[in-house]
């Protein structure tokens, strides 16, 4: 995946758990890192570019590296879990949705 694929598939999917989580928790997207302050603590979801990762950093299941899969168009655990938003929307307690551009 080339750099803007990834930072174009990386930003709106960042954008779209903003305001998917917004209305339920703290939620703030600055500089490519979302910040969500919940009832069970601090969750921080990233781009990582140079490995065209998203990156979870979650006070319930630890820290996750996901990797876009064309195929079934999610982020998928890049050690074989869930993809970013069922483990999100579960943790959280919110529907969560996005599809890539």
């Amino acid at each position: 995946m080339a750099d803007v694929p990834f930072e174009s598939l990386a930003d709106s999917l960042l954008a779209a758990l903003e305001e998917g989580i917004g209305g339920h928790a703290d939620a703030e997207l600055q500089g490519g890192v979302l910040t969500v302050e919940g009832d069970g603590g601090i969750w921080l979801v990233n781009k990582h570019a140079p490995t065209r990762q998203i990156w979870l950093s979650s006070p319930k299941s630890g820290a996750r590296h996901y990797a876009f899969d064309s195929a079934s168009g999610q982020w998928r655990d890049t050690r074989g879990g869930d993809d970013l938003l069922a483990v999100l929307s579960s943790e959280l307690g919110v529907a969560l949705a996005w599809r890539a551009p």
